[in-house]
Parts: structure tokens; sequence; C-alpha cells
């Protein structure tokens, strides 16, 4: 269950670098407006906004990525609590935009199922 618990975790770290890339440098093109249903009217408004946002997915990424590595190299709690917390956090994210807009439903499962299958295995793993 660890080990799959930190695939679930890892894979879902690499959607959000991919939704860091669209909100932070693809913003204004094409495949951000068919992804998150904008136009380059509003892309160029909310631009700010989503260069920040993409960031944050990117920071939750980063600790993810780095809590499985660390706990390949036998730093097990201090890599556990990292991919718990990362992976924790993108789908409590996930919760809080679907309950924010319940028309956002699909964005929120596309992002948040993975890393809540994440933890609860992790979590499973841990205590087997």
């Amino acid at each position: 269950m660890l080990i799959a618990g930190l695939v679930f975790a890892a894979v879902a770290a690499l959607i959000h670098v991919y939704i860091f890339y669209l909100e932070s440098i693809a913003w204004t093109t094409p495949k951000a407006f068919a992804t998150f249903g904008t136009d380059a009217e509003s892309a160029e408004t909310t631009k700010p906004l989503a260069f920040n946002q993409g960031f944050y997915n990117l920071f939750l990424a980063i600790s993810v990525i780095v809590g499985v590595i660390l706990v390949g190299v036998d730093q097990r709690a201090v890599g556990a609590t990292l991919v718990l917390v990362g992976a924790g956090s993108m789908a409590s994210a996930a919760l809080v935009l679907v309950l924010s807009d319940a028309t956002k439903l699909q964005a929120a499962l596309k992002q948040g199922v993975l890393p809540a299958i994440g933890v609860v295995l992790l979590a499973i793993g841990l205590l087997v």
C-alpha cells in the first residue's frame, strides 16, 4: 500500500506541475482558454492571479516529489509527512473548488481524486 500511495501521489504531483504550466506560463494561450473556459480578455484580467495560483500548485507538487524521494532513501517519517501534506492539500483544494462552485466538479475530480487516493493508500501503508 505504501508504494501504491506514493505512486498515486507522484502522478498527482505531475498533474499539478502541468497545471502550474497552464496557469503560470501558458495562461493566455488557446490551450489554457480551452482548459479553464476563459478567453483572451478574461485571461489578461486574471493573469496575475493565475500566475500566483500556478506557483501554489507547483510548490505542492514539489513537496510531494521531495517526500517520495525521501521515503525512497529511507527518510520515511519526513518523506511521508511531506507527501501527506502536499497530496492532502491538493485533495482539499479540489474539495474547496467544488464546494465553492458545483459547476467545477469535473476540474475538482481531475485535480483531487489521485491525491486523495494517494493519501488513503499511504496512510494505510504506514499503519500496516
